[in-house]
């Protein structure tokens, strides 16, 4: 059977935090070249000298970028090397407007757009376990499918360029309330003196056990803050979901809260610490004083 149209052809990386460096070296894992470029130069493999060098290598192009003005800068960019043949992948969160700004400045290029964001933390990049959501045009993804498929473990398709940007958004929703919420049930079960296995072996057999719920306790109860996911990535995230919302005239109190105690955490200090840091701010808070007997 032949190959897939993409197999082991170059593919470029840009942007080489936690996740995009770890995609790049899981690409090489999966038989294809990765071609890299950062604005602060890495001692990586085949980190070459500007953005406009990886588009002349390679037609597929991902994007691992912090926010929608990184985005834009890439694709200014790269511009003078894009054509008929290159796909941007945009696998930043970014959010509804931003990305849809990105595909139209790619498109008036000539080249090509995917919106990718994806879910996984640092331990999935590592182990190849990514998901992306996908949005765009079919046939543009069925040309960087293999791509996506090979640092994943699931690529769902969601629909056109914005949507998968919006379902990125509502699901960081969902773990920073979580998150937020385990850190006010952990803090609550310390000052009652109970064991913290109680509370693990109780979600365990509750309901609302969640992959953040697995993820973010033991990190919480060892206040092992090494960041995976940031407090700083998550309230930009928060950000773009009460965005969102307010264009759709919906009121979101929940995480309109959680945005205020992201927002603390990161005047504190605390922008770089994985979002379990939120459990901080009970372990920074004094108990009452109490009467002696």
């Amino acid at each position: 059977m032949p190959a897939p149209r993409n197999q082991k052809k170059n593919v470029g990386v840009i942007g080489l935090g936690i996740i995009g460096s770890r995609v790049a070296s899981g690409l090489r894992q999966a038989g294809f070249q990765s071609f890299v470029w950062n604005r602060t130069p890495k001692p990586l493999a085949n980190f070459l000298g500007s953005a406009v060098e990886v588009a002349e290598l390679c037609e597929v192009i991902q994007l691992f970028v912090a926010d929608g003005a990184a985005v834009m800068e890439m694709i200014d960019l790269l511009r003078p090397a894009l054509t008929a043949q290159h796909i941007i992948v945009c696998n930043a969160s970014i959010g509804l407007d931003a990305t849809l700004e990105a595909a139209m400045k790619v498109r008036q290029l000539g080249a090509s757009f995917l919106d990718a964001p994806f879910t996984g933390s640092k331990g999935a990049a590592e182990k190849r376990q990514l998901v992306y959501y996908v949005g765009g045009d079919e046939q543009v993804f069925l040309r960087a499918k293999a791509v996506l498929e090979a640092t994943s473990k699931a690529v769902l398709r969601v629909g056109d360029i914005g949507q998968a940007a919006v379902i990125k958004i509502v699901t960081n929703l969902i773990s920073a309330t979580t998150a937020q919420t385990l850190a006010e049930a952990f803090a609550i079960v310390k000052r009652s003196g109970i064991q913290p296995e109680a509370l693990v072996h109780a979600i365990e057999l509750n309901a609302m056990r969640s992959g953040v719920t697995d993820l973010k306790l033991p990190k919480m109860i060892a206040s092992d803050y090494e960041p995976h996911f940031s407090v700083k990535h998550m309230f930009k995230d928060v950000k773009l979901g009460i965005q969102l919302a307010n264009k759709l005239d919906l009121e979101v109190p929940a995480t309109s809260c959680v945005a205020g105690v992201l927002f603390n955490a990161i005047s504190r200090g605390w922008g770089d610490l994985d979002y379990a840091a939120l459990a901080k701010t009970y372990e920074t808070q004094t108990p009452p004083a109490t009467d002696a007997p």
